[in-house]
């Protein structure tokens, strides 16, 4: 269903990341709706239930249970206001996530036509890990990557050297 229209060196860099992290009888509930990357999850062998939309800074319920081995969080928590209050909730020992690092040579990104796709925090690595510190987890293992744009200009060549995003395994005791 997705397969054509998602990110694939994105979603593949991310399920290798998982891959060697945890394994498929983890049990997965994945913050957002379902999307072609929770999709490429479920065909790799991976039990993932998606959140149902629910605005996850104002009601963190969905976080609130012990019925999942893993919570993973991918380009999520850029939207959200306040991050740390569903980091803090969350009742899984273990947390994947991806956030978007800020580069310095591009704005924020904000899509004018929805008001739900855009980025409210764009973090250095260093934000992101005294964010996941502050919550209470403990960071096992990350890994930043670039997002190459096949087009000329400088802003293109400089993503081809620049990390983009930044991946983190975290754990914690409950």
């Amino acid at each position: 269903m997705y397969e054509d229209h998602f990110p694939s060196r994105r979603y593949q860099r991310t399920l290798a990341f998982i891959k060697s992290t945890i394994g498929p009888d983890e049990r997965i509930l994945d913050l957002g709706i379902e999307n072609p990357f929770s999709e490429l999850l479920r065909k790799n062998g991976y039990q993932v239930t998606n959140t149902q939309g629910e605005d996850l800074d104002i009601d963190t319920s969905a976080v609130r249970t012990t019925a999942y081995d893993v919570v993973t969080a991918f380009q999520i928590f850029e939207h959200m206001v306040a991050p740390f209050n569903v980091l803090r909730d969350i009742k899984s020992n273990k947390l994947i996530a991806s956030v978007p690092l800020k580069l310095w040579f591009a704005k924020a990104y904000r899509n004018n036509s929805d008001t739900w796709d855009r980025h409210f925090h764009e973090f250095e690595d260093w934000q992101f890990d005294w964010l996941l510190e502050k919550a209470g987890w403990e960071i096992k293992r990350s890994e930043q990557f670039t997002n190459p744009a096949n087009k000329i200009g400088v802003r293109p060549l400089l993503r081809k050297f620049t990390p983009r995003y930044y991946l983190v395994y975290a754990e914690r005791n409950l």
